[in-house]
């Protein structure tokens, strides 16, 4: 008992020397990341050009959640089919199906929490250090008192460094969580582009379906010539072998929208086989497309690549002030209670330690590579912005190159061939042409038709890319120059 009453004096006259409770950390238990107190938002103070700014770990949070479409049904169960009772696929609820199961996102998420999770530890002090000393000659000893030393010490590093190492933590967790947006826009693209094809197989199917009644009436018109002996059997034979050709085309569709349901799925970490409603018969192509200088300003304002470039540029300047700051010592403080001396007021002691920093060849080292690093970052950074501009231009081309392509089969070409393929029929029940033109024609609008929603899928397959390079949906996008294909 007398030494634990000893003991708690030296302890107090610490913690009071250091202006703090016992048990304390670095940061106010409503400001840390993980308080009891606080579980809603904890915020941080760090030093910016502008003074102290309080950033939010709620802010930074908020914006990488998924937001739930409260019109879209979500069946998220272990065992539900995501898709149960839709009678045909919506891109809106696949796409937030993906977003809410691919184990990709998931992962990203987590190391964006691995990142965040280093602000507490960058931020709080080194845990005090208690030390003690006995006398083993004072044991039992009628001529001297018993003999200890009890000291507690705490590292206190020089001012300033803690809020950098806190800044350039939340720098890293930030640019951590831009790189979940980047995932996001990659998965919504993959999806949107796995829609369309999905969307343009079935469309296929369809005019391979059309395609074969049309051969089989073909094949009965010219079996009716023929056996009125105004034709050769070559004719006849001739139908059979498109109708040969439709059959196996037919085997190719069905493979291919295996294939692509099994990536939808696989993108929705569901096994490669489980059904999918089938996609919308028509796809609106109603939109406005903005013009390329609206789009370069809002991919370079809103790509989260260039954001984590920029939050990183923005970590390693924190650690360039703090290789500056290692140039200056760090203290140590220390109270201790020394029973040694006979005299008593001797016996209550503070001391003070600090590092000598003499070797500054190896800081100087240190400021010059983190200078380095800055100018590496500043430099990627302006690699990546004209690589952003690129590919900005790059898209828009190709979706105004779909859009004129669109245009173009939807006023001209299938009215053409629909019209062709029409008068070739007639002329030949009429003995006017011969089979093999009747049989080009018709083949002509079979392929032009498959071409058609293969238009279709890709015009929009482009401007879910588009979507992807400028950072998030065009219809945020300000300024547009003109419509784009009319109903």
């Amino acid at each position: 008992m007398v030494l634990f009453k000893k003991r708690a004096r030296p302890l107090s006259w610490f913690f009071i020397l250091l202006g703090l409770p016992a048990g304390c950390s670095s940061l106010p238990s409503d400001r840390h990341p993980h308080s009891q107190s606080s579980p809603s938002k904890t915020v941080y103070d760090l030093p910016g050009a502008n003074g102290i700014q309080a950033v939010s770990h709620q802010e930074i949070q908020e914006p990488l959640l998924p937001t739930p479409d409260p019109a879209v049904p979500l069946h998220s169960g272990p065992n539900a089919h995501p898709f149960a009772g839709m009678s045909e696929l919506r891109i809106d609820a696949l796409v937030q199906e993906v977003l809410g199961r691919n184990p990709s996102l998931a992962q990203m998420v987590a190391a964006w929490n691995v990142v965040l999770a280093r602000y507490p530890q960058v931020t709080s002090l080194e845990d005090p250090i208690l030390g003690s000393k006995l006398g083993p000659g004072s044991f039992g000893s009628n001529k001297v008192d018993f003999a200890y030393i009890f000291e507690v010490s705490q590292k206190l590093p020089f001012p300033g460094k803690l809020a950098l190492r806190g800044d350039s933590a939340l720098s890293e967790a930030s640019a951590a969580g831009h790189d979940v947006e980047d995932m996001r826009l990659q998965l919504t693209e993959n999806v949107k582009v796995a829609f369309f094809d999905y969307y343009r197989v079935e469309r296929s199917l369809e005019v391979n379906a059309d395609s074969l009644k049309l051969w089989e009436q073909t094949k009965k018109d010219a079996s009716t010539r023929y056996e009125n002996g105004k034709v050769e059997q070559q004719d006849v034979l001739q139908a059979d072998v498109e109708i040969g050709r439709e059959r196996e085309r037919r085997l190719t569709l069905e493979e291919i929208r295996k294939v692509v349901i099994a990536r939808i799925n696989t993108l929705m970490h569901l096994p490669p086989d489980s059904d999918l409603p089938p996609p919308p018969k028509e796809m609106a192509l109603v939109n406005e497309l903005p013009g390329v200088e609206a789009l370069r300003t809002a991919a370079l304002a809103r790509r989260p690549d260039l954001q984590a470039l920029a939050k990183r540029i923005r970590a390693e300047e924190a650690n360039l002030g703090l290789a500056q700051k290692e140039r200056y010592p760090d203290f140590e403080v220390a109270a201790g209670y020394d029973s040694f001396w006979q005299e008593r007021p001797l016996r209550p002691q503070v001391g003070l330690r600090m590092n000598m920093p003499l070797y500054a060849a190896r800081r100087f080292g240190a400021v010059s590579e983190a200078q380095a690093r800055i100018d590496q970052k500043h430099a990627e950074l302006a690699r990546q912005t004209d690589q952003v501009n690129f590919q900005v231009q790059e898209s828009f081309e190709k979706v105004r190159k779909g859009e004129k392509a669109l245009v173009l089969y939807k006023n001209t070409i299938l009215p053409a061939a629909e019209l062709n393929a029409k008068a070739a029929r007639s002329s030949y029940v009429a003995g006017k042409i011969t089979a093999l033109s009747r049989i080009e024609a018709e083949r002509n609008l079979v392929n032009l038709r498959d071409r058609y929603f293969e238009a279709v899928a890709d015009y929009n397959g482009r401007r879910a890319t588009l979507e992807r390079v400028i950072g998030g949906p065009l219809a945020l996008v300000e300024g547009t120059d003109g419509h784009l294909i009319s109903p």
